[in-house]
């Protein structure tokens, strides 16, 4: 097999790939341009036959869009960027820092990444109303503003950063946190950017934590609004949830191919 054909194959299977992973979508996006009676007739087909967004005008009249998606993008830039504030200083003293306990301090760490959010919400639930924030952002955002994950992903980057730099900045006479969010900041920015997207899609999809936290439009997000949907009327509307998913995705749709190149290299452990 020549290099030309083997790159040919390899590019056939990635296309192949993609493929099976973009029909779902490509799916609810015909589906939500579909009449419901067209959905009831041919539900797997992928070419509507009398295309109409009928559905997603019905969907910004049920529920206010807008309010929901302002909410969520709220929440969810706010918990990546404290995530990314705070697992800087948390890597970097795991890391390049010797003290004692570190490696217990590490181990700690490994363990909060088994421990699902599920499993304490009842006495964070409990702390939050004791205080009335219960149906505030700070309800939704605080609890995960330290990020077991995070910490892990900084400090993996880091033991590759040579010690040099650190040593070079501190002659220098640059302060512990110059050299944590000026110096080594931007060059673990793949990693940040990586960091980001986790932290962002998980939060933005969430609907468990935001169904404990609310009980109110005031801070509903938006996967909430949309699971709404479902629930009005009579029957299931397969239409109009599939347009509001659409909408639901497409802050994630874009964020993902505006930083693409960003999570590759994030991906391929390049810091």
């Amino acid at each position: 097999m020549t290099m030309r054909t083997g790159y040919l194959v390899r590019m056939g299977l990635a296309c192949a790939a993609a493929l099976v992973w973009l029909a779902p979508y490509g799916w609810m996006v015909a589906t939500s341009f579909k009449p419901l009676a067209e959905v009831l007739e041919r539900p797997a087909a992928f070419v509507p036959k009398s295309p109409t967004a009928a559905a997603y005008r019905e969907v910004f009249d049920a529920i206010p869009v807008g309010h929901y998606m302002l909410v969520t993008l709220v929440m969810a830039i706010a918990i990546a960027l404290l995530q990314i504030a705070l697992a800087l200083p948390a890597g970097y003293a795991l890391a390049k820092l010797h003290f004692a306990g570190r490696r217990l301090a590490f181990g700690l760490v490994l363990a909060c990444l088994l421990v699902p959010a599920q499993v304490t919400f009842v006495p964070v639930f409990l702390l939050f109303a004791k205080v009335a924030l219960v149906n505030t952002m700070a309800a939704l955002v605080l609890p995960f503003a330290v990020s077991a994950l995070g910490t892990f992903m900084v400090r993996q980057a880091l033991v590759s950063v040579p010690d040099e730099i650190i040593e070079a900045a501190r002659l220098d006479g640059a302060s512990e946190a110059t050299i944590i969010y000026r110096i080594l900041g931007p060059l673990l920015a793949p990693t940040l950017v990586s960091l980001f997207l986790v932290s962002f899609v998980f939060h933005y999809n969430d609907y468990f934590w935001p169904l404990v936290m609310t009980t109110n439009d005031d801070v509903r997000t938006l996967p909430l609004g949309v699971a709404l949907l479902r629930e009005q009327g009579t029957g299931m509307r397969w239409h109009i949830v599939m347009a509001g998913n659409v909408i639901l995705s497409l802050p994630v749709m874009i964020l993902f191919a505006l930083a693409q190149r960003q999570l590759v290299r994030g991906v391929g452990g390049r810091a």
